[in-house]
């Protein structure tokens, strides 16, 4: 029984280490000027020019308006808007130093952390930018699905969302091949 319990402990533990092993280490930020500094001419998609004139690239600005201090005080929260955790959640990436609250909705929102993927060598072959930690969309509704992680009825101030309306304000083509 002794051994058997050894035996078992032993598989445990090495399994554990494997786990830990083969855990991978969260991807850092690029930040928007990361990713805006090739991604800004027509070959490239024009990403940068179309996030610069969406409303993704204020939302952090209207959460240091009064009206927002407003919202969060009518729904029972102590901070202000720009500090609270509910409101930064959809309006901001927080918690790296390289994603500038201030950015608002940036590419790295969608697209995910980009530092392990941002260098050309890894951009010019899709499979290696995601094997790096970029977020491929495969088609429309996945790039719905994520618009409505924050785009749905929890937002304090929560409209009716049309996906299609609201993706052709901030559609954005691939980079050329």
């Amino acid at each position: 029984m002794m051994r058997t319990l050894s035996v078992s402990a032993m598989l445990a533990a090495t399994l554990s280490l494997a786990n830990l092993a083969g855990a991978q280490a969260p991807h850092a930020y690029a930040g928007v000027k990361g990713c805006t500094m090739c991604h800004k001419t027509e070959k490239q998609g024009l990403q940068g020019p179309v996030w610069e004139k969406s409303k993704h690239a204020g939302a952090y600005t209207t959460l240091t308006t009064p009206a927002a201090d407003s919202i969060t005080k009518a729904k029972g929260l102590t901070t202000a808007a720009a500090a609270s955790p509910e409101c930064l959640k959809c309006h901001a990436i927080v918690g790296d130093a390289k994603a500038d609250v201030k950015d608002g909705v940036q590419c790295e929102t969608c697209h995910g952390a980009g530092a392990d993927y941002k260098g050309m060598a890894v951009m010019k072959v899709r499979a290696d930018a995601v094997a790096k930690g970029m977020v491929a969309f495969a088609d429309k509704a996945a790039i719905e699905a994520m618009c409505k992680t924050c785009h749905n009825e929890k937002s304090p101030t929560a409209k009716a969302f049309n996906f299609e309306e609201s993706w052709a304000k901030i559609a954005h083509k691939k980079p050329a091949a």
